[in-house]
């Protein structure tokens, strides 16, 4: 976020910087909502006379509720105590995630029926590029904007090929192996799509013995909440950036009291956990992919004039048209499941467009970048004939 003052200027670069607090934040409301469904399910396993429904497995509202406050709260006062707490944590749970995952899919390895991956129905082309943009967004262009700011929890002295490969490499890699695995599982067993969209974390691990559940979902909940914690770090530091007059601490419940209202419309207001999910992706991918394009586009004219540390400008007009004409653009391209949000979006797409193949592609991510990248390359040269000297 730093580097991109380059390009949009010192005040400029607050547009880019309110969207990754956005981001940060609702990446923040997802995660304790995950933390929240994972340990609803613990207790309707091991208490199902207080905390499960009726059929004695799905978890009550009131479960769900107790989980999200005691997560919601233990998130903000650890986001609050700050750098040094959060890499305890870390430390400890990312390797528990990892060796339970591994047990987790043996587990569930004799559920997978792979003859059944050729038995599916053709969901047609605006399906599969709708598909491939979902995983554009929810692998890279979700969180583009992390990926410097979270080099910040590496050691110093880590080369800047370490940086990217562990940035890229290690936050692609272990989803796409569950991305894989979790289709493997559909195929076998087409209900479980509809169960994992309303509570994902309850549908996958339905048919895990107790003795292994419990510990792993417990784990999975400490993973979220600190994902979580992450995020609540850096955004409160965002929100500084946009020159908010509030201490850190401060920053981090301001934070908390939005992400508790995320939480609370995700979990208990929404039609569905992965139609609220996939809206939130697009609507931020627009935004981010149009910042990306900006970026990279700077960095290929940088490689002409060199990367040497300049004072940014006030304000780069070019950076700052191109971002907002392209987020513009992008959401009038993209659709929602989620009614509530719908009203936001798509009003570029006539009704049955919206229904149709174009609306289900949400192709506003992409065309988001290319329309943003196309015209800050044709309008940034203006702003350097125009600036004064010294100030480029």
């Amino acid at each position: 976020m730093a580097l991109s003052r380059v390009p949009f200027g010192a005040q400029g670069n607050k547009l880019p910087t309110l969207f990754s607090y956005v981001s940060n934040v609702g990446w923040e409301t997802v995660l304790v909502a995950l933390s929240s469904l994972g340990g609803a399910a613990v207790l309707a396993r091991v208490a199902p006379g207080a905390f499960a429904r009726s059929d004695g497995r799905t978890a009550t509202t009131a479960a769900q509720a107790l989980c999200f406050a005691v997560t919601a709260v233990a998130v903000v006062v650890v986001g609050i105590f700050g750098h040094a707490l959060i890499m305890t944590v870390q430390k400890y749970l990312t390797w528990t995630i990892a060796v339970l995952t591994v047990v987790y899919m043996a587990l569930m390895a004799d559920r997978v029926e792979l003859s059944a991956l050729g038995g599916g129905t053709w969901g047609g082309p605006g399906a599969m590029v709708g598909g491939v943009v979902f995983a554009m967004t929810l692998l890279g262009l979700g969180w583009v904007n992390c990926g410097a700011d979270y080099s910040r929890y590496l050691p110093r002295t880590t080369s800047g090929r370490a940086i990217t490969g562990w940035t890229t490499l290690g936050g692609v890699l272990p989803p796409l192996v569950l991305l894989a695995f979790g289709v493997l599982l559909n195929a076998g067993a087409p209900e479980l799509a509809g169960a994992a969209a309303a509570d994902p974390v309850s549908a996958l691990a339905a048919q895990l013995p107790t003795w292994f559940l419990v510990p792993y979902l417990l784990t999975a909940v400490g993973g979220f909440a600190s994902g979580a914690i992450m995020d609540i770090y850096s955004s409160g530091m965002a929100l500084l950036a946009l020159g908010v007059p509030v201490r850190r601490h401060l920053a981090v419940l301001v934070d908390g009291a939005l992400m508790a209202v995320g939480g609370w419309y995700l979990l208990f207001v929404s039609p569905g956990f992965f139609a609220t999910f996939q809206a939130f992706l697009s609507v931020i991918g627009v935004a981010m992919a149009a910042w990306t394009a900006v970026f990279l586009v700077e960095q290929w004219r940088r490689r002409r004039t060199g990367f040497a540390p300049q004072g940014p400008r006030a304000l780069g007009w070019p950076a700052v048209f191109s971002l907002v004409v392209a987020t513009v653009v992008g959401l009038g391209l993209i659709t929602s499941a989620d009614p509530h949000l719908a009203k936001a979006v798509g009003f570029l797409l006539t009704d049955s467009a919206a229904r149709g193949t174009l609306g289900a592609m949400n192709l506003g991510v992409v065309v988001a970048l290319v329309v943003a990248g196309a015209l800050y390359a044709g309008t940034a040269a203006l702003a350097d004939r125009t600036a004064p000297e010294g100030a480029r």
